[in-house]
C-alpha cells in the first residue's frame, strides 16, 4: 500500500513537471513573436485628423487670404529686391571650394542648382527681369533716330533741290567758260576732271568749292580763271551754254550716283591748253590730250 502510494506521487509529479517544461518552451517561443508585433504597432503613423487636414490646405498668411489666380502675384519692391540679393549671395558661392574637392553630394547639387536658376528657370527669370529697368519698344522712326539722323547731315527736300540745283550751275558755268569751243569729248573731260577732284581728298568735296576754290583771294589765285578774272560769269552764247547745261545735269546724275564720268582716268585732276606752259607740267604725268587741253595725273 505504502509503495503503491510511492509510485502514484512519482507518476503525478512527473507529468507537472512534463507541463512545466512545455509551458516554458512555449513562453520562450511565443515572447520575442509577441514583442516584435508590438514593436511594429508603436511606430506605425497614425491616421491625420480631416481638421489638421483643412488648416493645412489653408494659405500660409492666413485662412482669409484669398489665394491668388497664377499671373497675378504681387511683385513687390521689398520682395524683389530680397530675391536679387538673394541670387547675388547664391552666385557668390565657390561650391567647389579652392582647396581639395569634396564628393559629390546633394548639397553640391543643390548649390548648383541655386546658382544656374537665374539663368535656365523660365518663371525665376521672369521674376528677375524686373531687376532692371524696362525698356519700352522704340519704332524704327523715333526721336532719338531722327536726331541722330539729323545730326549726320540731315537736310530738308527744298534745300537738297536747291544744293543740286547750285552743283548743277556751278559745273554748267565750268565746262562754259573752260571749254565752250572744244568738241563734246573735249567738254566732258574738262567737267570729268572737276569731278575727280570733288572725289578726292585734296580738294573741296562740291563741285561749285572745287569750281570756285580760292576765288576770293583774287586773280591767279584760283583753279579756275574765269572764277577771279572779275568778269561777269554770265553766259553770252545761248547754245553754247545750252550744251553745258545739258553736259552738266547729265555728269552731275553721274557724280551724285558714284558712276565713273569716264573721258579721262579718275587719277587725272590737272589740265592746261596747248598754248601754255605751266611750271608744274613736268611734275605730273600727262595721261591724255584732246582738243586744245592736255590733262595730267599726280605722280
Amino acid at each position: 500500500m505504502t509503495k503503491s502510494w510511492q509510485l502514484d506521487a512519482v507518476r503525478a509529479f512527473s507529468q507537472v513537471l512534463a507541463l512545466c517544461v512545455v509551458a516554458f518552451v512555449l513562453l520562450v517561443t511565443l515572447i520575442p513573436a509577441q514583442a516584435q508585433t508590438l514593436q511594429i504597432a508603436s511606430v506605425a503613423p497614425l491616421p491625420i485628423p480631416t481638421d489638421l487636414i483643412a488648416v493645412r490646405a489653408q494659405p500660409a498668411i492666413g485662412p482669409t487670404m484669398v489665394p491668388l489666380v497664377p499671373g497675378e502675384q504681387v511683385l513687390t519692391p521689398a520682395l524683389l529686391a530680397n530675391y536679387v540679393q538673394r541670387q547675388k549671395t547664391l552666385r557668390a558661392i565657390d561650391v567647389l571650394g579652392i582647396a581639395e574637392p569634396h564628393p559629390l553630394n546633394s548639397e553640391v547639387l543643390l548649390g548648383y542648382i541655386a546658382r544656374s536658376s537665374l539663368g535656365s528657370n523660365s518663371a525665376v527669370s521672369a521674376i528677375a527681369s524686373f531687376a532692371t529697368a524696362p525698356v519700352t519698344p522704340q519704332p524704327a522712326l523715333n526721336t532719338i533716330s531722327l536726331a541722330a539722323y539729323i545730326e549726320s547731315g540731315y537736310q530738308p527736300t527744298d534745300k537738297k533741290i536747291e544744293q543740286a540745283d547750285a552743283e548743277r550751275n556751278c559745273l554748267a558755268q565750268a565746262i562754259y567758260h573752260e571749254a565752250r569751243g572744244e568738241s563734246a569729248t573735249g567738254q566732258l573731260a574738262v567737267a570729268n576732271v572737276i569731278v575727280n577732284r570733288a572725289r578726292s581728298a585734296k580738294f573741296p568735296s562740291t563741285l561749285c568749292g572745287v569750281v570756285y576754290q580760292n576765288a576770293e583771294k583774287g586773280f591767279h589765285r584760283c583753279q579756275f580763271t574765269f572764277a577771279c578774272d572779275g568778269r561777269t560769269d554770265v553766259p553770252g552764247e545761248r547754245s553754247a551754254w545750252a550744251r553745258s547745261a545739258a553736259l552738266a545735269q547729265r555728269v552731275y546724275a553721274e557724280f551724285a550716283t558714284g558712276q565713273a564720268v569716264g573721258a579721262v582716268p579718275r587719277s587725272a585732276l590737272y589740265y592746261h591748253t596747248t598754248n601754255v606752259r605751266p611750271n608744274w607740267a613736268n611734275i605730273y604725268n600727262a595721261v591724255a590730250e584732246i582738243g586744245s587741253h592736255i590733262f595730267y595725273a599726280p605722280n
